[in-house]
């Protein structure tokens, strides 16, 4: 079965939507997620069912199929062994390569891809801690939280990030709040929800919810 680069770049949008509310995408999220509009998401979920690549249910969105998740999960496979070729033996930043990866994402070759993998050394996760799937589909597990859900005294590493905008991580950099970076909990404010943190080993920190919402840490456990 043909399936185009748009139907691919659907089915990916399908996937993230459905894998963060644990619940079917809507025609809105889902066009949100492509930044098109309903009418254009109306067709496409029509040719996608058609082709038996997702169930779609009105008023409850949809869903994908075994075949429609595996192509999905394996386009995401590529995107993010593409970011991590591109950081580890290209130079790019973590904010320059999400573009170039969405090019590259639909070369089809699978030999290519076993061999990318297996050059980069099989990585689990990519340069914004998102989980690589492997081969046949798994997901790495990692335990992590969200950076504002943490308590005063709690110390972890930055390991991801829930946000991939240039901008954001553009602001991480030079804050110096990359992945790996040691973060402590001092102070947690009721009043706008920001949080005072230790960076590494003497440098403290103001950081507003923003920020703190879209960091993903992984506690140290005491």
């Amino acid at each position: 079965m043909e399936i185009s680069h748009t139907e691919e770049n659907y089915l990916k949008a399908i996937f993230k939507i459905s894998e963060r509310k644990n619940k079917a995408a809507s025609t809105n999220a889902i066009a949100r997620e492509m930044n098109t509009s309903a009418a254009s998401v109306t067709d496409m979920v029509k040719r996608l069912s058609d082709k038996d690549l997702i169930h779609y249910e009105r008023y409850k969105g949809a869903a994908l199929t075994t075949d429609g998740q595996r192509i999905a999960t394996h386009l995401i496979r590529k995107h993010r062994l593409w970011e991590v070729f591109l950081v580890d033996k290209l130079s790019f930043s973590w904010d320059e390569v999400h573009e170039i990866a969405e090019q590259l994402e639909h070369i089809k070759s699978p030999k290519l891809v076993e061999r990318l993998d297996a050059h980069l050394g099989l990585p689990k996760f990519d340069p914004h801690g998102d989980p690589i799937p492997d081969a046949d589909g798994n997901f790495a597990q990692r335990s992590q939280v969200l950076l504002n859900e943490m308590k005063p005294g709690e110390k972890g590493a930055i390991v991801g990030v829930n946000d991939h905008t240039s901008g954001f991580l553009q602001y991480l950099d030079r804050m110096q709040l990359i992945l790996g970076t040691q973060v402590e909990i001092l102070e947690c404010f009721e009043y706008d929800e920001s949080v005072r943190v230790r960076i590494g080993v003497d440098r403290e920190q103001l950081l507003t919810k923003k920020v703190s919402q879209h960091l993903f840490v992984q506690k140290e456990i005491s």
